[in-house]
């Protein structure tokens, strides 16, 4: 399978709630800004194309806690891709303290948490997703376990929270694989990241 990170990002990089908030899930400091991110109809149809192609998912604990109080309390629409991924697809959750997970088909993901999921990519399918879980997507992008990230870049400064790629970290160079804007201004690129990047050195012109 190809492991894919999707995510939700504002202009200013903050990919902290960008949907509402759900309320048996707490948010991380003094946030009060959740649900910025405003899907028009386009944006929804490539988020639904996105989920149609999972066959299993990777998430954080965080975000699972938020999927599973939201998309796993709510019943059936009948029309839902996102929904019926969710769930009927295999779900893990990579670990760092115990965690007993009641949302069915999920498994909790413990010990060498980097060869089990080379264990999934190995595995015939389509797509092994993460969708937000910003610091196990930034863990998988710096153990190269990254095929291709979509990201959904919406028309807004939200000033405060957290975001997708801290101050310090690795470089990688991605490639463009695809990219569009919606009607209301969301940007949704694709990106395969390709190893470290180049830098130019600053040369004095040459005189003629």
């Amino acid at each position: 399978m190809k492991l894919t990170t999707t995510t939700q990002v504002s202009v200013d990089g903050v990919m902290q709630g960008p949907g509402a908030p759900v309320a048996s899930v707490a948010e991380r400091g003094a946030f009060e800004r959740s649900g910025w991110a405003h899907f028009d109809n386009e944006a929804g149809s490539v988020m639904d194309e996105i989920f149609r192609r999972a066959d299993a998912f990777v998430f954080g604990r965080r975000t699972y806690e938020i999927f599973a109080g939201s998309w796993g309390t709510w019943d059936d629409p009948g029309d839902s891709p996102i929904w019926t991924a969710l769930n009927t697809l295999p779900k893990y959750v990579a670990l760092t303290t115990p965690f007993d997970p009641t949302w069915a088909n999920t498994t909790a993901l413990s010990g060498d948490v980097a060869a089990t999921i080379r264990d999934l990519k190995a595995k015939a399918g389509g797509e092994l997703q993460v969708h937000g879980s910003g610091a196990l997507a930034r863990w998988l992008l710096e153990n190269d376990l990254v095929d291709e990230m979509n990201l959904f870049t919406f028309p807004v400064i939200v000033g405060q929270g957290t975001r997708l790629f801290p101050d310090r970290g690795p470089d990688r160079a991605l490639d463009l694989v695809d990219s569009r804007a919606t009607p209301t201004g969301v940007t949704i690129q694709v990106y395969r990241p390709i190893g470290r990047p180049r830098y130019a050195t600053a040369t004095p012109p040459s005189s003629t």
